[in-house]
């Protein structure tokens, strides 16, 4: 972050908006598809107020919102991290937006959760993300293992990317491990298809369990059979090695499988493999949300508006455009009959878990990334290494 958030409390008000503008940062490199007649359609609805969007870059776009509220400027309504809303709020910069029993029942389990603390709603959920297994069929075959017949647990897993990587040219698994906040969510993918928590609803740092000890303990026994130096990979970059033939199996989101296509490949996708304690299919689940800012003097017209723009079919079409996981099942079936390799990131939602809210979230992120990276590149042993990240979260809680 550009700006600590824990210096911004003490941040003045900012001047009501002028002529009623409702400003907006949208992240990414155009408007969200769908957004110009959204707008449109809310302006019609609610005269006297006029959209303002701005489109910030996906590298800038965070650091610019808060730069905003911290100067005591806020911008009325932008795209956030979701992991960021509790540092926000409990800076008294944005306000609640809560939702009715009704709203939250709309959306796939969890997903509301990911925008919840101390029982309170404070943002509206805009994207979402699941991930699946993906695995290169050809490097099965070569492998000896049966191309139609990925890993189904841990164990499977770590077995077959110790066969592919004896047999073949390639790496059997493309670990995730740069100092990169996805390496963060790539372990939690480990976490939540073994029951695994980091921290539960009451505030309580739950990372130092069995499920968790599990979890490290497969991701380093799995380390011998990726790609070499994992800590300067990404998800991306090793998606990109995926592609190119140099690991058998890799952990990604729905994108892959468009690139898959693209490319010409034998691959194929399914759940994530289970660890020993899982109940069902999981994944992390994160969401990006709409955060009202507070001292614009039009905070209710935005949340109209965030409301709005993210509801139902409207929100569905935005979500197909993009290629992201639906945040409500309203046509899920239709989605899978029509196009079958959804069905695995779907599937995990239900034994999926959040996000973790934390007070401060880099302080979260880069604990988890050094815990991994210690565990991956043999400086720490699990238990030691789940035991001091423990430890060092309760501040940042």
């Amino acid at each position: 972050m550009a700006v600590s958030m824990l210096a911004l409390a003490g941040a003045a008000p900012a001047a009501f908006a002028q002529d009623k503008e409702i400003t907006f940062i949208n992240c990414g490199d155009e408007l969200t598809a769908g957004y110009a007649d959204y707008f449109a359609e809310w302006e019609a609805a609610n005269p006297g107020y006029k959209v303002v969007p701005e489109i910030v870059g996906w590298g800038q776009c965070q650091d610019k919102v808060t730069t905003l509220a911290a100067a005591g400027t806020p911008v009325a309504l932008a795209y956030v991290g979701s992991r960021t809303l509790k540092q926000f709020a409990q800076n008294d910069l944005i306000v609640p937006v809560p939702m009715t029993d009704e709203e939250k029942a709309a959306y796939y389990n969890y997903v509301p959760d990911t925008v919840t603390f101390d029982g309170t709603q404070w943002g509206v959920p805009v994207a979402f993300s699941t991930k699946a297994l993906f695995w290169n069929k050809d490097l099965f075959e070569e492998a000896g293992l049966d191309p139609d017949t990925p890993p189904k647990t841990w164990e499977e897993k770590i077995a077959f990317a110790k066969q592919i990587t004896e047999n073949t040219d390639a790496a059997g698994y493309g670990a995730v491990a740069k100092t990169f906040d996805n390496t963060m969510h790539q372990f939690l993918h480990w976490v939540y298809t073994n029951d695994g928590l980091v921290i539960d609803a009451d505030g309580n740092i739950t990372l130092n369990s069995p499920q968790v000890l599990a979890a490290l303990t497969a991701l380093r026994d799995i380390i011998p059979y990726s790609e070499e130096g994992p800590t300067a990979y990404e998800q991306n970059e090793v998606r990109a090695i995926w592609l190119d033939g140099g690991v058998a199996m890799i952990e990604a989101s729905v994108g892959a499988a468009l690139r898959a296509e693209e490319a010409g490949m034998n691959w194929g996708v399914a759940p994530l493999p289970l660890g020993p304690d899982a109940k069902g299919p999981g994944t992390l689940l994160i969401t990006d949300a709409l955060a009202v800012f507070k001292g614009t003097g039009v905070e209710e017209q935005a949340i109209s508006l965030a409301k709005y723009i993210t509801d139902g079919e409207r929100q569905w079409d935005a979500e197909m455009a993009q290629g992201l996981t639906p945040l409500r099942p309203i046509h899920s079936d239709e989605l899978v009959a029509e196009t079958p390799y959804w069905k695995p990131f779907l599937d995990g939602i239900e034994f999926g878990g959040p996000e973790p809210l934390f007070t401060d979230y880099i302080g979260l992120q880069n604990t988890m990334i050094e815990m991994v990276q210690s565990v991956v590149t043999g400086a720490a042993e699990p238990q030691a290494a789940l035991e001091k990240a423990a430890a060092e979260l309760e501040q940042y809680k």
